[in-house]
């Protein structure tokens, strides 16, 4: 990591930071039994955000029948639409997946990624700096979407991120990527809020400060929500949705085998993504995110055995080297409060 990704990290943190997200994805479902069917289909409680009416939004889970985790999602209702934004490149699987059950509904389902460019807005100041930049109307609440203009465009704003401090997703026309960047930059001045303009890298690092799983690095389809400590993204008081039997299951019994866990290596660490983890010999799990943090050290995510979860046990990595588990996340939210954590220490049962 280069020294301008570490002083940048704390920049963000106590300002705001802007970031390009391209590979960030949006599906739109449409049609009159698009409610009750998606509702059907995630694990978020969609009916209630039909309820709670315009610019509603909640975390979700798109599962397989076995309850493993296909995508993670942000699920609103904007107008008569529903809007799935997930990785890019996993709307395509996801409107495979969802595709295949549209069995006589009234429901179409289309990809909208191409139409929008996207930036991130993360940090301390990103309320106070959007709030600014906005032209005619108020920003969302947290896992809330907007219809706003911002340098004179129209734009689709949501209130998430992957900073773990305060974050919103702007989506506006490709070609005026650069004015609504402008226009953010401006207002960011104007409050003499520290503005920073970030790549992956950098957002990666602030995710993994935060303890936060993304899909492809920590959850895939052999991978269930409780594992990767993603039970807020689950509405426990609805009716059956895909994957909803094993999720129940595994809610009364009160227990899976592995869990997400934070790591702080020891030392200058050779360790990567994929690596082998082990307690006294014994196998227990695998690295799947590794970072060296300007105020951490190295650090890493990882899924370790439930026994082996605890804060302080001591993990030996293959190939040498050796690490502790710690609570997540490694770096608090600068801004107080953000989105719920996805993760935390090992929990005795589940919610």
């Amino acid at each position: 990591m280069t020294e301008a990704i570490a002083e940048a990290s704390a920049r963000v943190r106590a300002g705001v930071g802007l970031f390009d997200m391209d590979d960030r994805g949006l599906l739109e479902v449409r049609g009159s039994d698009r409610i009750r069917w998606l509702d059907g289909m995630i694990t978020a409680d969609v009916e209630a955000l039909e309820r709670r009416g315009e610019g509603a939004g909640a975390a979700a889970l798109l599962l397989t029948h076995r309850g493993a985790i296909v995508a993670d999602l942000h699920v609103g209702r904007i107008g008569d639409a529903l809007l799935l934004e997930c990785a890019r490149e996993a709307c395509l699987p996801v409107r495979e997946a969802l595709e295949r059950r549209i069995i006589a509904d009234d429901v179409v389902l289309t990809d909208h990624s191409e139409a929008y460019a996207v930036l991130g807005v993360e940090g301390v100041g990103a309320e106070e700096v959007l709030a600014r930049a906005i032209e005619d109307a108020g920003i969302p609440a947290r896992e809330g979407w907007a219809r706003v203009r911002v340098a004179a465009t129209e734009s689709l704003v949501a209130g998430f991120g992957w900073s773990g401090e305060r974050a919103f997703q702007i989506r506006t026309e490709p070609d005026a990527r650069d004015r609504v960047r402008a226009a953010l930059e401006q207002a960011a001045r104007a409050l003499d809020v520290d503005c920073v303009r970030g790549d992956r890298s950098l957002l990666d690092l602030l995710r993994i400060e935060s303890g936060i799983p993304a899909l492809g690095s920590e959850l895939d389809e052999d991978v269930l929500p409780p594992e990767a400590r993603l039970e807020r993204s689950i509405a426990v008081n609805k009716g059956c949705y895909v994957g909803q039997e094993i999720v129940a299951r595994l809610r009364s019994r009160g227990q899976v085998n592995h869990l997400l866990v934070g790591l702080r290596l020891d030392g200058d660490a050779g360790a990567a993504a994929g690596g082998g983890l082990s307690v006294a010999g014994r196998t227990t799990g695998e690295l799947t995110s590794v970072v060296r943090s300007p105020s951490q050290g190295w650090i890493a995510l990882a899924y370790v055995r439930r026994e082996h979860a605890e804060p302080g046990t001591a993990i030996e990595i293959a190939g040498g080297g050796s690490a502790r588990v710690v609570a997540l996340p490694f770096v608090p939210p600068a801004s107080g409060s953000s989105s719920p954590p996805t993760a935390s220490s090992a929990p005795d049962r589940l919610p």
